[in-house]
C-alpha cells in the first residue's frame, strides 16, 4: 500500500511492527486505554489498510461471483449497494469472507475476497479482469465517532442507516462512508484515494482528539471482535487455503502473510477445528440455494443438521488467577501455559484453539481468549454444538498445547454477542445525538 514510518498512521504510535511489505501502528497507548475508547469515546484505526482491495470487471463479473460465493445474485445489487459476501470451498468450509460493492454496471470492487477470488478469475476462463486496487481504509468506532466524522467532513451524516454508504467531502476529496465496524458500537468506515491518506487521518485525530478519542494499534483491533461478535478471519477461524486443493495452494502460498498454518492450543490435533462453515458462525442466513456455486451440495447437507453454534465464553476468574499463579510457585512447579498477555492471537500467523468439554466430551472449540477491559471479564467465541449451547450452562476449557501441561478452566456460556448495550450500531438511534451546526 506504500506506507512508511513517515506517514500520519506511524507518527503517533510508539510501537511499530511490520505487516507484509508496510509498516504500521502496533501499540498507540495501551490495549487497556485503546479498547476502552470505543465504550467510552471512540478509537481511530488505520489496521484495514492493509486491506487486499480487488476490482472484478467484465461482462462475467456478476455470473464469476454468483458461482464462487454463496450470496444471492449479485447482478440485482444496485451501484453503489453493498454486501458481506462468502467464499467456501467443496468441502463447505469458509475460503474467504469479505465486503462486495458495485462501482458500475460490470465492475464490482471486494475486500478481502483476494487472492481467492484473484484465483478464480485467473482459472474458470470466463470474460473477467481482475486488478488490485489502493485506496485508505480508516474505521472510527464509539459513541463520538459520529460528531467526529461529521466535523471532519462538515456534513450531516445523521441520516445514514446501519450498513448505508454515502459519499461526502473530507479534506477537499470525496471519502466514502459506510456505517459500518466491528466493536458492536456505532461506528463508521471511510475509504478514499492514497494521496489524501494522510490529510484526511491527521484530520481524523485533530477533531478525535479534541473529543478525547484514542488512536487504535494494529495489535489491539484483534480484540474488539470478540466482545462486539463478530467472528473474524486470522482472530477467530483459519482458512483452509492449502487442503482446498493443490492448484489453489500453489496460486495462494506466495500470495498470503502466512504461507502456512501455525496452530497452538488443546484443539492442535486437527487442523479442521480451525476451519468453520458458515452454520459455525451464524452466517448461513447469508446463503441462497437458488443457484449454483462452489460448496453448494456440502452445505445443502450441513444445513439438515448443522453441528455447532457460535457462542460467547466467560473463563471463570478464580481458574484464571490459578494458572496465572503457578508461574510464581518456584524451580519444582512447572507452570501451566501462560495468560498474561491481553489475548492470545495477537501474533500472527498462530492462531490458538482449545477445546470445550463438558462432563469430560469435547462439545466444541474456543478461538483463544480476551481481556474484556470494558466488562472486566476474560471472555472467547467458541463454536460448540447446538444441543449444549445453552446459555448459562457450565462447560471447560482445556488450557495448554498438545503434548505440554493442560488444565482444565471452568467457563460459562454467555449471551452472543457479548456487548448488546445501547450503542449497538444495529440498532442505535443516532437522532439521540444532536445534529451537527455548520456555520
Amino acid at each position: 500500500m506504500g506506507f512508511t514510518v513517515t506517514n500520519a498512521i506511524n507518527k503517533r504510535a510508539r510501537v511499530l511492527s511490520p505487516m507484509g511489505p508496510n509498516i504500521f501502528p502496533y501499540l498507540c497507548s495501551s490495549h487497556k486505554e485503546e479498547l476502552l475508547a470505543c465504550r467510552e469515546t471512540a478509537w481511530i484505526g488505520s489496521c484495514l489498510c492493509q486491506s487486499p482491495v480487488y476490482d472484478v470487471s467484465g461482462p462475467d463479473a456478476a455470473k464469476l461471483l454468483n458461482y464462487v460465493c454463496v450470496n444471492r445474485d449479485f447482478s440485482e445489487l444496485r451501484i453503489d449497494g453493498s454486501r458481506h459476501a462468502l467464499m467456501c470451498n467443496e468441502k463447505g468450509q469458509l475460503l474467504a469472507d469479505g465486503l462486495i460493492t458495485r462501482l458500475d454496471d460490470q465492475t464490482f470492487r471486494t475486500y478481502w475476497l483476494a487472492p481467492v477470488l484473484e484465483f478464480y478469475v485467473e482459472t474458470l476462463g470466463m470474460d473477467v479482469k481482475g486488478s488490485y486496487a489502493a485506496e485508505y481504509f480508516y474505521q472510527i468506532d464509539g459513541p463520538k465517532s459520529l460528531e467526529i466524522l461529521e466535523k471532519a467532513c462538515q456534513s450531516d451524516l445523521h441520516d445514514m442507516k446501519f450498513a448505508a454508504s454515502k459519499t461526502v467531502k473530507c479534506c477537499g476529496s470525496d471519502m466514502n462512508v459506510v456505517r459500518l465496524g466491528m466493536s458492536g458500537c456505532l461506528a463508521y468506515e471511510v475509504h478514499g484515494p492514497m494521496e489524501h491518506a494522510d490529510t484526511v487521518f491527521d484530520k481524523l485525530m485533530e477533531i478525535g482528539a479534541e473529543l478525547g478519542a484514542k488512536q487504535l494499534g494494529n495489535n489491539s483491533y484483534c480484540y474488539n471482535h470478540t466482545q462486539g461478535g463478530y467472528p473474524n478471519q486470522f482472530i477467530h477461524y483459519w482458512y483452509p487455503y492449502f487442503s482446498s486443493g493443490e492448484a489453489m495452494a500453489e496460486f495462494i502460498r506466495p500470495r498470503t502473510y502466512a504461507p502456512r498454518y501455525v496452530f497452538g492450543g488443546s484443539a492442535g490435533d486437527d487442523e479442521n477445528n480451525y476451519f468453520v462453515t458458515p452454520y459455525d458462525i451464524d452466517w448461513d442466513y447469508l446463503i441462497s440455494y437458488d443457484h449454483d456455486f462452489v460448496g453448494r451440495k456440502a452445505l445443502e447437507e450441513i444445513a439438515k443438521n448443522p453441528p455447532n453454534k457460535v457462542v460467547t465464553l466467560e473463563w471463570d476468574a478464580d481458574d484464571l488467577g490459578r494458572v496465572f499463579a503457578s508461574q510464581f510457585r518456584g524451580r519444582d512447579v512447572e507452570p501451566f501455559e501462560d495468560l498474561s498477555a491481553p489475548g492470545d492471537n495477537d501474533l500472527l500467523p498462530l492462531l490458538n484453539c482449545y477445546k470445550v468439554l463438558l462432563g469430560g466430551k469435547v462439545i466444541g472449540r474456543t478461538a483463544g481468549r480476551t481481556h474484556d477491559y470494558y466488562h472486566r471479564r476474560e471472555i472467547s467465541l467458541a463454536f460448540i454444538s447446538h444441543s449444549d449451547a445453552a446459555e448459562g450452562k457450565q462447560v471447560s476449557v482445556l488450557w495448554g498445547a498438545n503434548g505440554g501441561l493442560q488444565t482444565g478452566i471452568k467457563a460459562t456460556i454467555a449471551a452472543f454477542p457479548y456487548y448488546n448495550e445501547e450503542y449497538r450500531n444495529e440498532k442505535f438511534d443516532v437522532e439521540k445525538i444532536p445534529r451537527p451546526q455548520f456555520v
